[in-house]
C-alpha cells in the first residue's frame, strides 16, 4: 500500500491523516501480536506498538494546538494493514514480519514528508522527526528479523 499521507496542503489535515495512519498501524500491531508464535518477536512488536501509542498521544496534543480533528480510530485502510497480516500468518512469523515491514514503509514515507511540511514549526518537526526515527528502527528490525526467520 502506498500512502499519500504527508502531501496534505495544510498542517491540520496532515495531523489528522497522521493520526488515522497511526491508528491503522496500532490495529495491525494488535493483529501481529495475536498471530506471532515467537514470544521474543511478540515482545518486540509490543514495544514498537508502544511507540505508536506515544505517536498518537503526541499527535492528539498537536491536533488541539493546530485546530485539527483528532480521530480516535483508523479508517478503511485499517482493513488493508490488518488483512495483509492475517493472510501472511498462514505462512508463519517471517511472512507476518514482511507484511508489517511493508506497512512500516508507509509510516516512514509519511513522516519523511511530514518532517518537511511548509506549515510545520520547528517544534512540530521535531515530533515528526522522532516518529520517523522510530519508524525506521521498526522497519529495519522487521527486515532483518524476517530474513533471519
Amino acid at each position: 500500500m502506498v500512502t499519500t499521507v504527508g502531501t496534505e496542503s495544510t498542517l491540520p489535515k496532515l495531523v489528522k491523516n497522521l493520526l488515522l495512519l497511526e491508528h491503522d498501524a496500532i490495529a495491525a500491531y494488535d493483529e501481529v501480536i495475536a498471530r506471532l508464535d515467537n514470544p521474543a518477536y511478540k515482545q518486540q512488536i509490543a514495544a514498537f506498538k508502544g511507540d505508536h501509542d506515544r505517536h498518537v498521544s503526541e499527535l492528539t496534543q498537536m491536533a488541539a494546538t493546530v485546530g485539527a480533528e483528532a480521530p480516535m480510530e483508523g479508517d478503511m485502510k485499517q482493513y488493508l494493514t490488518t488483512g495483509k497480516v492475517a493472510l501472511a500468518s498462514i505462512m508463519g512469523d517471517s511472512a507476518i514480519l514482511q507484511a508489517m515491514r511493508s506497512n512500516e514503509e508507509d509510516t516512514v514515507s509519511a513522516y519523511e514528508r511530514a518532517s518537511t511540511h511548509a506549515e510545520a514549526t520547528a517544534e512540530i518537526r521535531q515530533v515528526f522527526e522522532r516518529a520517523l526515527q522510530d519508524e525506521k528502527r521498526h522497519r529495519a528490525w522487521m527486515m532483518e528479523t524476517a530474513k533471519a526467520g
